[in-house]
């Protein structure tokens, strides 16, 4: 003999907003894909500061450097370039395939007091090295403190 089971229509509802819960956190506290338009990869950099500049790099590798452009726009700074595959090996010969190839970009926001106008920018085993000066008017200055 069946037993009868009394239904608890809040269980159902429960359930429902864990689901939402969990389609929320997939969505937007933890995206699997990148803000990056689909046509590009993403650059990875470092920024840091000195007392005397603001330097960012970026790993480029097997990049040429004449195919980079970097522009700076009001407070923004916009890396951008191509990395291109040189061997043709067909698709079912790969056992990894890893490495990138195509279009990247990155823009990133740049502190306040930057002189941009005195930017450098090297090159050296697949890194990019941007050298920004700060202004003058933001250098740390030192004051002494005289004994009387």
């Amino acid at each position: 003999m069946r037993s009868m089971v009394r239904w608890e229509p809040f269980n159902d509802l429960i359930s429902l907003r864990d689901a939402m819960d969990r389609l929320f956190e997939e969505s937007f506290v933890r995206p699997y894909r990148s803000a990056e338009p689909a046509d590009t990869n993403p650059l990875a950099v470092d920024m840091f500061e000195t007392d005397e500049a603001v330097v960012i790099k970026a790993a480029v590798p097997g990049v040429n450097p004449q195919d980079i452009e970097i522009t700076v726009q009001g407070d923004t700074l916009n890396i951008k370039g191509e990395s291109k595959g040189e061997e043709k090996v067909e698709r079912e010969n790969y056992y990894y395939r890893e490495v990138r190839y195509g279009s990247f970009s990155r823009a990133l926001s740049l502190p306040a007091g930057v002189n941009t106008d005195k930017a450098e920018a090297s090159f050296e085993n697949g890194v990019l090295t941007l050298t920004l000066p700060k202004a003058e008017e933001i250098k740390p200055k030192s004051i002494k403190v005289v004994k009387k």
